[in-house]
């Protein structure tokens, strides 16, 4: 017999308590199969597929898209097929059953729209708080004099990377100018006009730098949307360029002796290890020795504060089969041994490939590398991973005559070059720092291992 149930929105982590709802897989008065995926939902790490617990039909959607649900409460009526079902509730689906595709770290999903909010107009109907209840239009001059920021506010404020600031211009419903996270989540979702807004003044500062108000033709052709992804990338990289003051470094490394022991070594070394011997593991682990010499370089910045990270974990920019970018991390490289590096970044590149990263996988970086020279680039100027100081980018290997001078004499000879880049934060990392770090990640590649396999 037919049974009515209330769809529970699973436990999804140790630390998750609750999740965005991205887009119904399954329509209301459509039937499903144990197993199939009702619904996407977005967390504050990584997205989930929920599975079907049973043959049985949807009857109603309790949540929308874009609507945000603690763990453990009814997303759905749902009523299993006649005779199939299973004793088993949605409340007993947990981590272990969900797909863990890959995310971006450090990036509140709860505050980003769904692909299927982001095609909807934008709501335009912001208001301000006017005696009692009476509500207005806001300009873009309104300021919030009465702010009074709650821990959760302030926690979403930071996740999102928005200034204070910028809170006092969201138009505040609770009392006496209290911010309320619907309040927020609203500004985010109208997609953060006062971004950029510049302070209110009663006289204006002749000096002061304004965003010049530019209206571009921006041609006709194929419109593309961004994917939620390209459009999380799009903000994290815009916000990096707008907290940093980004400075490049140069430095060009000779790995003639490292290309000849890698070409004299990787089929041993796969034959002992079961695992492929690219460039990446051993760029990991010079650039973690290097690290190592130069601990402040492995930092993040928190106000007035900077914070020397305890552990050195290494990303790997990664592209996926959408030809978007994700950073998997390489923990505690600098206590790995090579072959314990190479296992790590072969799984890691091979789960990116299948879109399979899990939240684990890409958390807790400390600093990265972006190959470039995968792409036949000769060097790159690549942008910080925030909240990282710097980034390190490596060029192609590439040979080329170069002039070598042993024992006084002078002579031409054909060695394996490679371009190195490192972009830092001039807030924390000033010339010296960064332009010693760099060559100390050259002299390390420089040179080989002392190991043969």
């Amino acid at each position: 017999m037919a049974k009515m149930t209330d769809f529970i929105l699973p436990k999804m982590g140790e630390s998750i308590t609750e999740g965005t709802i991205l887009n119904w897989l399954v329509q209301e008065g459509e039937s499903f199969a144990e197993g199939d995926i009702l619904v996407e939902v977005g967390t504050d790490k990584v997205d989930n597929e929920v599975p079907a617990p049973f043959d049985g039909m949807m009857i109603k959607h309790l949540c929308e898209n874009g609507d945000v649900v603690e763990i453990g409460k009814p997303v759905a009526q749902i009523e299993s097929g006649a005779g199939d079902a299973k004793e088993v509730t949605s409340s007993k689906l947990d981590a272990k059953d969900l797909k863990k595709p890959s995310g971006l770290e450090d990036l509140d999903e709860k505050s980003i729209l769904s692909s299927n909010t982001q095609k909807q107009t934008r709501s335009s109907d912001s208001r301000e708080r006017v005696g009692s209840g009476t509500q207005k239009p806001v300009s873009s001059s309104y300021i919030n004099k009465d702010l009074f920021v709650s821990p959760l506010i302030d926690k979403i404020a930071r996740e999102n990377h928005m200034s204070y600031e910028e809170l006092a211009r969201i138009p505040a419903t609770g009392a006496e100018g209290r911010l309320r996270k619907s309040d927020v989540i609203q500004y985010l979702n109208d997609g953060r006009p006062n971004q950029f807004a510049q302070a209110v003044s009663n006289e204006p500062d002749p000096t002061a730098y304004r965003i010049p108000q530019l209206k571009f033709d921006k041609g006709t052709g194929k419109i593309i949307e961004m994917d939620r992804m390209r459009s999380m990338i799009a903000d994290h990289m815009v916000y990096s360029k707008h907290t940093s003051p980004h400075v490049t470094a140069y430095v060009e490394a000779d790995l003639t002796d490292l290309v000849n022991w890698r070409n004299a070594n990787k089929t041993a070394f796969q034959e002992k290890h079961e695992e492929r011997l690219t460039f990446t593991p051993l760029f990991v682990d010079a650039v973690a020795r290097a690290i190592k010499e130069f601990p402040n370089i492995n930092a993040s910045v928190d106000g007035k504060n900077i914070i020397i990270k305890e552990n050195i974990n290494v990303g790997m920019a990664t592209a996926l089969p959408s030809g978007n970018l994700i950073v998997p991390v390489v923990k505690n490289a600098d206590q790995k041994s090579l072959p314990e590096i190479a296992a790590d970044v072969n799984r890691m590149a091979n789960l990116a490939r299948e879109n399979k990263l899990g939240g684990d996988d890409i958390k807790g970086g400390t600093f990265t590398i972006s190959n470039v020279g995968t792409f036949g680039s000769l060097m790159g100027t690549p942008i910080i991973n925030q909240p990282e100081v710097a980034i390190l980018a490596t060029g192609i290997i590439k040979k080329s005559a170069e002039v070598m001078t042993r024992n006084g004499v002078d002579s031409i000879e054909v060695r394996s070059m490679m371009m190195l880049s490192l972009s830092f934060d001039h807030r924390v990392v000033d010339g010296f720092l960064g332009g010693s770090f760099l060559k100390q990640v050259a002299l390390n590649l420089e040179e080989a291992p002392q190991t043969n396999y």
